[in-house]
């Protein structure tokens, strides 16, 4: 028996005498996004199409692809109380325990024989989880035909690097089939076996022939797929009524419930009432309030919603929301689970999903992108809704389209983390193919990354980001670029260059100077710190700098009040906010200007046109407080801040910035400053040792200790940066996702602890004492620097 077992349906078969075999044909086109678990490598999907888990048959196997294409077509044999899966595995993996799977999707025997009759030839669908919780990604492309109808023509093949798997793992996958029967309760006989094909043409795949004692797959010969594929609608319609008593092109048909309905093909309508012949009286009878199912022989575009008060869709032609998947009892209950909260219920979740929103006759396309700062959300229930990060609103109608906004929408609230999950989903947040080369030298680290960051353009600068130092032989998998980049912000953002300064607050918090100008190139310099905090945030890394709250609120295009002038000039603020306060009629003689020390020299600025001649009263008093805070602020910061703003929108669109607001635009460039000792403790993994372990003891109780400057320094020693993120040690990124701090044991007890930054990890050698721990461990952080490889 092997390790890894095909998942089958979750359901269990019952003899069923009245229930009558159909011959279908099944296509699978391919997938598309399909999970990648190997750091270095990518898989080599094929998929396993399984009936009741008596017919199994599986396509060609595609060579490391994310997205593959199989084209291939299978003839089944199923009843409406079949169970179908289709199961897409890795061919490198699969033999393996608990390795290998790839997804999984269940349909029932009623629902391919509905597919096939309405010429469904095109479906896709989310690829949904198994018992080994295994993470799953990507969509599965596939399609039912009748066998009367032509072969759907297949879709251009976007990974041709295929081949058909040997006899030897075909009938490993028949194996895995029969052992795995017992798990579900699903009789086999011991004698079934594959036979693989050997015809690597896409058509001409293996046909399943079930057998009352074992399946065998008997291999067909190829068939060309016609030039043309035939509609439904090219048939001619005097052929469609096969029933005498029908009226010309009219067809009578039964939904997946066994009802009957009847379709025009001269109008293109259904309805639920049988046609009468001209001149022909109809019967009376009370008029059913349910509609026909809708037959639509002219799909509609793609992304076009349609609905019809008249034709609604069966339920069971609604696709299950994200996360869940149905179950049956071995009654042959249907119970549904949701993967999400891993819980179990009776009730479908479809029947609680409101109903769409009706959007005009046209393609959504046609509406353009979303308004800046709107947002596309889901309730519960899979119910689209908008959300106005601007106003802090909600709405079920399209932003895009005339309407109000309804009061029963889902009420706004501040969620930052799913705000970035949104930010970093868009399209214009992917990494480009290829990748940007960044060298620099640690003793020339702001001339060298001015050289190569401005050398290229904003569209090379989206490729991923690798990042050589000079002489060091690390290979950049994410910790080299966290260091430039905590390198690179001490140095851009140095008042001792004169492009910044610290606001009146603290030392650490810094506004663009405003004498930046006597550098001549300033604006270019402005340009490319602009460009490197674009960078960091597309490629999200973190900058170990803070800003006044003014310098968020600039980037957002806020307008600025009193309280923003405080970090920039505390006794300005003062003066001012007394103004406002108190009376200052025949007390204060200021006109509309103000009065700048440009190194020695005082310059006096009108803050409006002739403001020189307009005297500041108890009238006119707030609009001078705003004139003031307006100019000491933005106005003569505009250029310089201008060029900022240039390189930042080169990397990131302006309305995405816009999603977040100030305080949480903070958190987004610079990451969490405080580090919560107990977070970071109960998110650290151990290789070696356990957390009960001296040394590890001995470890945290040094750190402890530690001032503030310290902690930051180990952290950023042992995974490039001093920047913790939003949620905490939780969240701490490596090379291949989410990692999480690590402490191993390795390394000899006379030597130094080293780290991996590429995996957030710390090689900490057993010492014997307390003491020699700490020594060598401040040793390693502060007089240490550089890469090398093992």
């Amino acid at each position: 028996m092997i390790s890894t077992a095909l998942q089958q349906p979750r359901r269990l078969r019952q003899p069923r005498s009245n229930d009558p075999d159909r011959s279908i044909r099944v296509t699978l086109f391919g997938a598309h996004g399909l999970v990648k678990r190997d750091l270095l490598g990518l898989p080599d999907p094929f998929a396993v199409l399984t009936v009741d888990g008596e017919q199994t048959s599986s396509t060609s196997v595609t060579k490391k692809s994310l997205s593959p294409s199989w084209n291939q077509t299978f003839e089944i044999n199923v009843k409406p109380s079949s169970m179908v899966a289709i199961q897409v595995f890795d061919y490198r993996k699969f033999k393996k325990r608990d390795q290998g799977f790839l997804g999984i999707i269940n349909i029932s025997g009623s629902e391919a024989i509905s597919h096939a009759q309405n010429h469904k030839e095109m479906i896709t669908k989310d690829l949904t989880m198994s018992s080994n919780n295994l993470p799953v990604y990507g969509r599965l492309i596939f399609g039912f035909s009748l066998l009367t109808e032509p072969i759907p023509a297949a879709p251009a093949a976007t990974d041709t690097d295929t081949f058909t798997m040997s006899a030897a793992d075909a009938a490993h996958i028949s194996a895995a089939n029969a052992n795995n029967q017992g798990l579900r309760g699903v009789g086999r006989t011991g004698d079934d076996h594959l036979r693989p094909s050997t015809s690597q043409h896409p058509l001409a795949s293996p046909s399943l022939r079930a057998s009352a004692s074992h399946t065998t797959l008997r291999p067909e010969p190829p068939r060309a797929a016609p030039s043309t594929s035939p509609s439904a609608t090219s048939r001619p319609v005097s052929a469609i009524a096969t029933d005498d008593s029908l009226p010309a092109g009219w067809e009578r048909r039964t939904d997946p419930q066994g009802r009957a309905y009847y379709v025009d093909h001269n109008t293109r309508t259904t309805t639920w009432h049988r046609p009468q012949f001209p001149n022909q009286q109809p019967p009376r009878h009370p008029t059913s309030p349910a509609a026909a199912p809708a037959v639509n022989l002219n799909p509609p575009p793609a992304h076009t919603v349609t609905t019809s008060a008249t034709s609604p869709t069966s339920i069971t032609d609604i696709p299950l929301p994200t996360g869940w998947e149905e179950r049956r009892t071995p009654e042959g209950r249907p119970y549904f689970v949701d993967h999400h909260t891993r819980t179990t219920t009776w009730v479908d979740p479809r029947r609680n999903t409101a109903a769409p929103v009706a959007l005009p006759p046209s393609n959504t396309q046609q509406l353009g992108p979303l308004p800046s700062g709107w947002e596309m959300r889901l309730t519960s229930t899979s119910r689209v809704y908008f959300v106005d990060h601007n106003t802090r609103t909600t709405s079920w109608e399209d932003p895009r389209l005339p309407g109000a906004v309804d009061d029963n929408a889902p009420q706004y609230k501040r969620d930052y983390r799913r705000k970035v999950v949104y930010f970093r989903s868009q399209p214009k947040m992917r990494v480009l193919p290829g990748k940007v080369d960044i060298k620099v030298k640690r003793t020339r680290i702001l001339e060298d990354s001015y050289t190569s960051v401005m050398e290229k353009t904003g569209e090379e600068l989206k490729k991923r980001l690798i990042v050589n130092f000079d002489g060091e032989d690390g290979l950049d998998y994410g910790g080299v670029s966290r260091e430039w980049f905590f390198l690179l912000s001490h140095e851009i953002f140095n008042p001792s260059y004169g492009l910044f300064q610290y606001s009146t607050h603290d030392n650490y918090t810094l506004q663009i100077n405003h004498q930046s100008y006597i550098n001549p190139d300033h604006l270019s310099y402005f340009k490319f710190i602009g460009r490197c905090l674009g960078l960091a945030i597309f490629h999200r890394r973190f900058l170990d700098a803070y800003f006044v709250p003014s310098f968020y609120k600039m980037m957002l295009g806020k307008h600025m009040s009193l309280v923003d002038l405080e970090s920039i000039d505390a006794d300005l603020h003062r003066s001012l906010l007394w103004m406002l306060d108190n009376d200052i009629t025949d007390v204060l003689e200021e006109t509309f200007t103000t009065t700048e020390d440009r190194f020695g020299e005082l310059v006096t600025m009108e803050l409006k046109p002739g403001g020189e001649n307009i005297p500041v009263t108890e009238a006119n008093k707030v609009e001078y407080v705003d004139a003031v805070v307006a100019y000491r602020i933005s106005t003569r910061v505009k250029e310089q801040f201008s060029a900022f703003m240039s390189g930042l929108l080169e990397l990131i669109p302006s309305d995405l910035i816009n999603v977040f607001d100030e305080r949480e635009l903070e958190l987004l460039i610079g990451g969490m400053a405080e580090i919560d000792m107990d977070d970071w403790t109960k998110f650290t993994d151990y290789r070696g040792y356990e957390k009960t372990d001296q040394v590890i003891e001995w470890f945290w109780q040094c750190i402890r200790s530690w001032p503030a400057e310290r902690k930051s320094r180990l952290l950023q020693f042992t995974t490039g940066t001093s920047r913790v993120p939003v949620n905490g040690f939780k969240d701490l990124q490596g090379s291949d996702g989410p990692r999480r701090f690590t402490i191993e044991k390795s390394g000899d007890p006379q030597g130094l602890p080293r780290s991996h930054t590429c995996f957030n990890r710390l090689d900490l050698p057993p010492y014997q004492d307390y003491e020699s721990l700490e020594t060598k461990l401040i040793y390693a952080i502060e007089e240490t620097e550089g890469f090398g490889q093992e």
